[in-house]
């Protein structure tokens, strides 16, 4: 599976350690930013990065961190096409997959821990959407919204 990674600073630590972990298990990483720290970046330009790369196909899956999580989740959702959220329990992370095609998570490096940020990556890359009837008519109706309402 190909990954897209962003974070501004208040998620640039943590994006290193993913970066590593998720290497070690096989899976091709693209870094959509900051490749350096900046204090003075800003959450929307990366979020952007990583959502048009979704949009696009570009990477199959997003990992976003700025230091909460909630202004990089809420500037991805501004993207048609993706399904951002934050996550800081691991059956969020698999559901939220499983049940609404979540394309991107959301996390905030000064809310959880690497530990806990390694489970809920492992989930949420190993979680696969059910097609079943149920998921896939709730999705259309989300990606109708998107339609009717403009994203």
């Amino acid at each position: 599976m190909k990954i897209g990674l962003a974070a501004d600073h208040g998620g640039f630590e943590l994006k290193l350690v993913l970066k590593k972990f998720l290497e070690e298990k096989s899976f091709e990483i693209v870094d959509y930013g900051n490749i350096t720290y900046d204090a003075k970046d800003d959450y929307p330009d990366f979020a952007a990065s990583l959502s048009k790369a979704i949009v696009k196909k570009e990477v199959e899956r997003g990992i976003l961190i700025c230091g909460s999580g909630v202004g990089a989740c809420v500037a991805a959702n501004k993207f048609k096409g993706v399904r951002a959220a934050i996550c800081h329990d691991a059956y969020s992370a698999h559901q939220g997959v499983e049940h609404d095609d979540m394309n991107i998570l959301c996390l905030g490096a000064r809310v959880v821990g690497v530990e806990l940020t390694k489970e809920l990556v492992t989930e949420f890359v190993n979680a696969k959407f059910n097609e079943g009837d149920r998921f896939e008519r709730r999705l259309k109706k989300v990606i109708q919204f998107e339609d009717d309402f403009g994203k």
